[in-house]
């Protein structure tokens, strides 16, 4: 039996089935979700993932409700303790890495986080580890207290599931602890792991491959091949089924298929590498006695340790790409203010960069489109960069993405404050002596200005005097600091991160619609005529500023109270508050206890969507 306490899941939760298309893309993802909890006994594993071992019969069989139920208590259970195990020294490396954002964090008065916190380290985890965007974990998902927000495909309730056995843990003590957050980490870890041994054990069918028999080299590389076409192409069984059978379309079809090809070979010569340094690893691996590190063959196991190096370190791979294409929207930014005409935008898609051509509603979708400038719509080069639709590979349960060039510049403020607020001078005093890009060679001291300055006093002043370092507000902050590097933080709920074929809509713009952009370049802000006569600020560069506040972690246990909050007038706002939704606009009247007169040009409509 389980050891983990009844009715951790709730029955209205579990029936509420997906009803979308995404959702139902095939029961066999549905089993692939319940696999993923399966955490079972552990076999040998590099220190760098947690590796099971399979027991008994296979949940890749249809999975109704009940089972999908049972699976999760049994999986957990494991995870815990309860018949599995994860070593403590791989706990011990995932709090190592939370510790500087954890520290940071406001704690209840037992010392631990909430929901959003716990959700927002592992989403910080994966994208600084790997560039990994975990499905369920997004930003732009609404989180409360109470609910982790609807999820429109089965791996999205991941994080509400394994809260909920957490939580269970320890009843008297609302709340999370950093050991809780590693095993949230872990969990996820065990997910991508049986995906990826999922679709590996289809390659091997494919080609009548025994994963109980170890590969030559060159069997592996054909295995490899096309683990990798099918990763890339995701559900697109058609598409994949014509690449494989005409494979010279690979290299019409990739960019740098050759490169690719070669990435892989370069895991497996890793692979290689350690064995001749470690023999008994190499006999152990070979799957039978007598394996030798001098005549390379490759087990089932083997072949899934390469896999998951190419799943961890696939973003750096490909950051090159990311580089590039950041590098041909930093060439049509003149001024610095990290936007691009909409104009020129699809001018250069036309003209060159084959990237360029998401259609307009499918980049408002993605958050990546500024309206408020009465210059004209502009792409947010970091939104853009950091949007879905540049994500190269996008399976069930996550996205491998474009490095975020925010997350050092964040990392750095959490090192230094170690505290969830900040004072204002301790703010300006840390991100003055920090660098910015000014373009992909060249960086150059941060400059801020006195209505920046002016701006984080007010955000202090609205949060009783600091200023909270994980809140909406003061990322918006940054994002007009480094305005190429650090997004611009719509509210949740307002954006998505939809991969293109996931959008309900046309994601391509056509290209009688590019050239209608293209042809009104000359009223542009960044144009040539205007370049040399016009001033940063006249390009209204900071019209996107909204005053609507979102707390990203639970900042109510701190006590604090915000000069906003202290009018009788505030009170309805309270229950947004208790769910970590503070809305306000400091442009309302001064009954509020705030400034009538707000320092930047504001839209009224906060969000495009």
């Amino acid at each position: 039996g389980s050891c983990l306490p009844d009715n951790l899941i709730s029955e209205t939760e579990l029936n509420s089935r997906p009803t979308n298309s995404v959702a139902m893309q095939s029961r066999a993802n549905v089993a692939l979700v319940a696999l993923a909890f399966a955490l079972y006994s552990p076999c040998e594993a590099s220190s760098e993932s947690f590796v099971v071992e399979k027991k008994g019969g296979s949940l890749r069989a249809s999975v109704d409700a009940n089972a999908f139920e049972a699976e999760i208590r049994n999986a957990m259970g494991e995870a815990l303790g309860c018949g599995g195990h994860v070593t403590d020294e791989h706990l011990k490396t995932i709090q190592a890495a939370l510790e500087p954002m954890y520290q940071t964090l406001p704690k209840n008065t037992k010392g631990r986080v909430d929901r959003r916190s716990l959700r927002h380290l592992a989403h910080r985890y994966f994208n600084q580890k790997s560039s990994l965007l975990i499905r369920g974990f997004e930003p732009s998902r609404p989180v409360s207290e109470s609910s982790w927000g609807a999820a429109e495909i089965l791996s999205q309730r991941v994080p509400g599931y394994v809260e909920s056995v957490l939580e269970s843990r320890h009843v008297q003590e609302r709340g999370f602890d950093i050991r809780d957050a590693a095993f949230m980490i872990v969990t996820v870890e065990q997910l991508i792991f049986d995906a990826e041994s999922s679709l590996l054990e289809q390659i091997y069918n494919r080609h009548s491959k025994s994963v109980q028999r170890p590969l030559a080299e060159a069997g592996l590389k054909v295995v490899l091949e096309d683990y990798l076409v099918h990763w890339l192409m995701g559900d697109d069984q058609e598409g994949i089924n014509l690449l494989l059978e005409t494979r010279s379309l690979l290299w019409e079809s990739f960019p740098h298929w050759g490169k690719l090809v070669s990435f892989a070979e370069g895991e497996v010569k890793a692979l290689q590498y350690q064995r001749q340094q470690t023999p008994e690893l190499a006999r152990h691996s070979h799957g039978h006695a007598g394996g030798n590190a001098l005549k390379p063959q490759y087990s089932f196991d083997d072949a899934h340790a390469v896999v998951g190096d190419i799943t961890k370190s696939f973003a750096s791979f490909w950051e090159s790409e990311c580089i590039e294409m950041k590098e041909s929207l930093i060439t049509m930014d003149p001024h610095g203010t990290g936007r691009v005409p909409l104009s020129k935008f699809y001018g250069t898609g036309l003209d060159s960069e084959w990237r360029f051509g998401e259609s307009e509603s499918y980049l408002r979708e993605l958050g990546a489109l500024d309206e408020t400038s009465s210059w004209g719509k502009q792409v947010i080069i970091p939104n853009y960069i950091q949007a879905a639709s540049n994500c190269i590979v996008t399976t069930s349960h996550y996205m491998v993405c474009c490095a975020n060039d925010c997350n050092p510049i964040i990392s750095d403020i959490e090192k230094a404050i170690g505290a969830p607020t900040a004072e204002v001078s301790q703010l300006l005093s840390l991100v003055r002596n920090m660098t910015s890009m000014t373009s992909l060679e060249d960086e150059s001291q941060v400059t801020v200005d006195a209505t920046l300055s002016a701006q984080l006093e007010s955000i202090a002043n609205s949060h009783g005097g600091e200023v909270p370092i994980h809140s909406r507000l003061f990322m918006q902050w940054l994002h007009y600091v480094f305005p190429r590097d650090c997004p611009f933080p719509h509210k949740s709920g307002t954006v998505a991160s939809v991969a293109p074929l996931e959008y309900k809509g046309n994601y391509v713009a056509t290209v009688d619609e590019m050239k209608a952009h293209s042809s009104q370049v000359s009223q542009e802000p960044n144009s040539t005529d205007l370049n040399a006569t016009m001033a940063k600020e006249e390009l209204q560069w900071m019209s996107q500023w909204s005053e609507e506040e979102e707390l990203l972690a639970g900042y109510e246990a701190l006590g604090k109270s915000s000069s906003w909050l202290s009018c009788a007038s505030c009170i309805l706002f309270l229950g947004a508050c208790l769910l970590g939704f503070v809305g306000f606009n400091r442009k309302m009247d001064g009954k509020m206890g705030v400034k009538a007169d707000f320092l930047l040009p504001t839209h009224q409509k906060a969000h495009f969507v």
